[in-house]
This record gives C-alpha cells, structure tokens and sequence, in this order.
C-alpha cells in the first residue's frame, strides 16, 4: 500500500510541475510595466486629440434679429364723420353694435335730403309727407302749426338755396331705438305772406343762414327700416 501511495504522489507532483511551467511559457512573468487593473472609479486621463486634425472654432448660433413691430393704428372707422374716440364716435360704435348695416356717411345722405324735404312739406302744408317723415308726437306739433296758418289764412313760401353743412353732433342707443343727433348749416329764403298778400316774417328777396339741430330715431326691432324725425331745435 506505501508502494503505491508512493507511486501516485509522485504521478501528481510530476503533472503539478508539468502544468505550472506551461502556464509561465504562455502567460510571461511580470515586469513591472504592466498596466494596473481598470477601476471604474478612478478619473479616466483626457482623450488627446489626434494628430492632424484642426480643431474648427465652435459656431455659436446667430442671434435672431427681430423688427419690433410697428404700433396698430388706431382704426378711423367714422372717418370724415367723427373724430376717434370721441362721443359721437363711441355713440356711433353703439348704434353699430344695434344695428350692423348702420352706414354713417349714407344716413347723412339721407338726412339731408329728408331735411329739405320736410322743411318744404312744411311751407306746403303737405301732411302726407310730413307723415312718413316724423314720429307721431313730431307730426302732431306740425300739423297744428300749420292748422292755426291755415285758419289764419298765411301763406309760406320758402326755398332751399343750399345745405352748406351737415354733421353728426351727437349719437346714442336707448334700448332698442338708435338716435342721431344732426345739426343742419343751411342758406333759406323763407317768407310768411297773409291772406292779403302782406309780408308779415321773413323777405322774399334775403338769403338767410339757418342752423338747425334735429335728432332722427329708428326702431331696430321694427321691420320698417326708416329713420324719422323725433326732435327739433333752433342751432345757433
């Protein structure tokens, strides 16, 4: 049994010898110039930049240049006919909030030519037109003015030489009625005659300035699209 004990000993310490010295053939020995171990921890040195190659300069990003914009403009919605942001044209912008298909220079058209018109109806004692022109309270002062000339007996005659003006002086919604204000700069010749023919006001032969404010209504909940005649007033 020591025999043989002996024997195997001896194979294994042989095989130990045999397998060390091909691991130090293939593995080397140490010189001490080997690199350390990597430790994830440790400062890795800088990347140096390989040899020719130009390092360009970093581009910053051009600025945007920016147009400061130009300040809005006031919209001179009621040009020619109010200054903006004045009351008649805040009035104006009321009425056109009521009544969108409200046209400014288009209803000053139009009251022009229904000025001259009821100022002849007047002198003519034309009660239908009269009629289609002024709101009931209007017309029923009309009428009886020209009542107590008819029972007088007085004539008038009057004519139109010319509308030299005629301006928006004032605007405003009161419910569902939108009113504008106009005062009228007109040349009249006007000439109140009695039943014998005598002058007894005015001169047929004078041209006469005459300023007249008068305010027109509309109700925009009607279907009628007409304005009439609610107020007047002698201007000065």
């Amino acid at each position: 049994m020591n025999d043989v004990f002996d024997i195997y000993t001896i194979i294994f310490i042989a095989l130990a010898g045999f397998i060390f010295w091909r691991l130090r053939s293939v593995l080397g020995q140490r010189t001490g110039r080997e690199r350390p171990p990597y430790d994830p921890f440790t400062a890795r040195d800088p990347v140096r930049p390989a040899e020719n190659v130009v390092a360009l300069p970093s581009r910053k990003p051009e600025a945007t240049v920016q147009t400061p914009a130009a300040p809005a403009e006031p919209v001179d919605r009621w040009k020619g006919v109010a200054t903006p942001g004045s009351p008649v044209a805040i009035g104006l912008d009321a009425i056109a909030a009521t009544a969108p298909d409200f046209d400014a220079k288009h209803f000053l058209t139009g009251a022009r030519a229904a000025y001259e018109m009821i100022v002849n109806a007047y002198a003519e004692g034309d009660r239908r037109t009269l009629k289609n022109l002024l709101s009931r309270e209007v017309f029923d002062g009309f009428e009886a003015a020209i009542n107590e000339r008819e029972k007088r007996g007085d004539v008038v005659e009057s004519r139109f030489v010319s509308i030299d003006n005629a301006e928006i002086a004032a605007a405003e919604v009161r419910g569902r009625t939108v009113q504008a204000t106009v005062r009228f700069q007109s040349k009249l010749v006007s000439v109140t005659r009695d039943k014998a023919g005598t002058v007894i006001d005015g001169n047929a032969e004078k041209v006469t300035d005459v300023t007249d404010v008068w305010t027109f209504a509309r109700d925009v909940s009607s279907r009628d699209p007409n304005w009439k005649l609610v107020a007047t007033e002698a201007g000065q």
